[in-house]
């Protein structure tokens, strides 16, 4: 219980955070109500949750929220599809006819639980006396409807997820698997509700699978949905990390061409603190130093010749490229004017930014080694 409650936490915040980002958005604020309700129903369903609730609305208060909240939760997801649909319009009128249908349920099965006395209400779902036709009705219809939402819902994810592509496609897919057997979870419930109420005894192994195969259901659905974005954050951190750690393999050769020119170092654009902060983030301390390296190597170039070469561009490995920039520092530091007028440097990495940076990191890094 706390694994699933933990997986839904993690998937409602960040949900939460995508919605604060895009409050218009219609599907996105329908599976995060989705899983807001789904996540508030656990807390409810748990002892500790369920004693207080009970204390302070009556026995029977805690299950029968912890049942109208999963009602709500499948059909907010209904609504994010109803939401993504093409016609928007009839996705609202379904919408509306949806509500309808769930709030009848809900009704219906608050009119049961509250019908009956208190003590024939108290227990779990494989200890209620299903002979009793309210508690039959509170049970089996709030089953039936959550297997035809989470059966519906589940059709049209796998219908989303054969037109997507990676990696939405493969969150997509989890997403259906966990929403289809969540429905038939719904559905044998359904069934051992009917049979209970025959008065047939139902084995306790298979009330334990039927159990089991919920939590399951509803870890991969949400483990399904944050996919996409989980992977995405991965990849932003990758970048982040890679970008942190170039920044500071360019130290070397940052550090020469900024002491010979100083003025080559970008300052922000405002003085503002609001910029300055910005500008502390590692993706723009990075590209303002690939930038500074490139204005600086450009600077230095005409010093990088040796006596007597009149080469149009200037083609050595990057060990050598280090020798010379350190002799070229030590001639601005006396004060030698340019020789000639700056020379481009041959890129033997190639000529995308990628190999660029590799270059530069390749001469920063003998810079680093020679000190």
């Amino acid at each position: 219980m706390e694994l699933l409650l933990l997986g839904l936490l993690a998937a409602l915040v960040w949900k939460l955070y995508q919605w604060k980002r895009n409050p218009h958005d219609a599907p996105l604020r329908s599976v995060t109500l989705c899983l807001l309700c789904a996540a508030l129903s656990y807390p409810v369903a748990m002892p500790g949750g369920a004693s207080g609730v009970d204390t302070v609305a009556g026995h029977g208060a805690a299950k029968l929220t912890q049942n109208v909240l999963l009602l709500l939760a499948v059909y907010f997801l209904m609504c994010f599809y109803l939401h993504s649909a093409a016609d928007e319009e009839a996705g609202r009128r379904r919408a509306r006819k949806e509500a309808v249908a769930v709030g009848t349920v809900a009704v219906a099965v608050t009119v049961a639980a509250v019908s009956v006395p208190h003590e024939v209400f108290v227990g779990s779902f494989s200890t209620a006396d299903m002979t009793t036709p309210q508690i039959a009705f509170f049970y089996g219809g709030a089953g039936l409807y959550l297997m035809y939402a989470l059966g519906v819902a589940c059709r049209w994810t796998r219908r989303y997820a054969r037109i997507s592509r990676r990696p939405h496609s493969t969150g997509l897919w989890m997403a259906a698997v966990g929403l289809g057997a969540m429905a038939m979870a719904c559905a044998i419930r359904a069934v051992i509700v009917a049979v209970r109420a025959a008065e047939v005894g139902v084995p306790g192994p298979l009330m334990a699978a039927v159990a089991f195969l919920l939590v399951v259901s509803i870890l991969l659905f949400a483990a399904g949905i944050t996919y996409p974005g989980a992977r995405a954050r991965i990849s932003s951190l990758r970048l982040w990390l890679r970008h942190r750690r170039d920044h500071r393999r360019l130290a070397p050769l940052w550090e020469l061409l900024a002491e010979a020119y100083p003025d080559n170092v970008l300052r922000p654009a405002s003085p503002s603190v609001r910029d300055r902060w910005r500008a502390r983030g590692v993706h723009r301390r990075y590209h303002r130093r690939v930038v500074e390296c490139r204005d600086g190597l450009v600077n230095i170039s005409p010093y990088l010749l040796d006596e007597g070469d009149d080469s149009a561009v200037l083609n050595v490995d990057s060990a050598e490229l280090a020798v010379r920039l350190r002799r070229a520092s030590a001639r601005i530091e006396k004060g030698v004017s340019a020789p000639r007028r700056a020379v481009p440097l041959a890129m033997a990495l190639g000529g995308d930014r990628e190999s660029d940076v590799k270059q530069l990191i390749a001469v920063s890094d003998e810079l680093r080694a020679a000190a």
